[in-house]
């Protein structure tokens, strides 16, 4: 049984995750594409006190370092199987969609070498896209996405699209999503981006961009390419925590689209007052579905 917490940023995953972990005998993997690099702790929101709780897959890289969803899903499936052979059960965590499909259903990621598509635009290979997959259901903006797609097409002459409706699901899993009414999640994703300057993230920001790393790893979380703008004089500091709180609001936004159209969630809502309500709400459909599974098996 693999457990899967996942919705949009600020709903509570790592809180949920550590509970589940605790009452199931789990263990936690990480499931945001940011949080594996090392040095980058409050604009990804990086887990601080696990509990006791084992976690996986934190800090794994350097910034410099490449990191694929073709890398995760390796390690993520090795982690899985060490997880559940050791009668545990593993509890992927985090708000990366990609990532969590790509380790649970037999999506099929190429290790050959492609075109880079250097210095072609979002637009252009987004068009080169339709030409050969008119089906797909890949943002505009999601450069990465859209160029595995179309080398997804060079190498098996058939559009990305019918393989990720052809995936199946290799593991006995329980996809959980934390959601909350949009009005509220904003105010909350407001308030953690006021939190995250609060600890530190100006300074963590500064740091990055002392080192001159501009690698993927440092410019994909938000906050730290907002932030570099005011340090090169662009933006005042005001209208760098602005841009910062309008792309984590677009950006939940997208997270729900992708969880719409590619996973079936059991979607439970935040309760920000009493969390407990919210745990033990998931605790008990869990509990339910475990043991129906289980019967069923009989």
């Amino acid at each position: 049984m693999v457990i899967v917490i996942t919705g949009p940023t600020a709903t509570g995953k790592s809180d949920l995750g550590i509970f589940l972990a605790k009452k199931l005998n789990g263990e936690i993997i990480n499931a945001d594409s940011t949080q594996v690099y090392e040095g980058m702790n409050i604009a990804t929101n990086k887990i601080k006190d696990t509990e006791g709780v084992v976690h996986h897959l934190f800090d794994e890289k350097k910034l410099y370092e490449d990191y694929t969803v073709f890398d995760y899903q390796k390690d993520a499936r090795r982690l899985i199987e060490d997880i559940l052979s050791r009668g545990k059960i593993p509890i992927l965590v985090g708000g990366t969609g990609l990532y969590i499909n790509a380790a649970l259903y037999d999506y099929q990621f190429s290790e050959k070498a492609h075109e880079k598509y250097e210095g072609v635009s979002n637009d252009e290979l987004y068009k080169r896209l339709l030409e050969v997959d008119p089906e797909t259901n890949i943002h505009l903006n999601n450069r990465v996405r859209v160029i595995n797609a179309l080398n997804y097409y060079l190498e098996n002459n058939k559009p990305y699209s019918e393989k990720e409706k052809s995936s199946k699901l290799l593991y006995d899993t329980i996809f959980i999503g934390l959601t909350a009414d949009r009005d509220i999640l904003y105010y909350k994703i407001n308030k953690r981006v006021d939190k995250m300057i609060q600890e530190g993230l100006l300074d963590e920001a500064r740091n990055l961009y002392d080192l001159h790393i501009k690698t993927k790893a440092v410019m994909t979380p938000i906050g730290y390419k907002e932030l570099f703008r005011y340090f090169d004089g662009e933006v005042s500091l005001d209208e760098a925590i602005s841009d910062i709180k309008t792309h984590s609001r677009r950006y939940a936004k997208r997270q729900y689209t992708w969880f719409n159209n590619k996973m079936n969630l059991k979607w439970f809502k935040t309760n920000y007052e009493d969390f407990g309500q919210t745990e033990n709400e998931v605790l008990g459909y869990v509990n339910k579905e475990i043991k129906e599974r289980l019967n069923e098996n009989d």
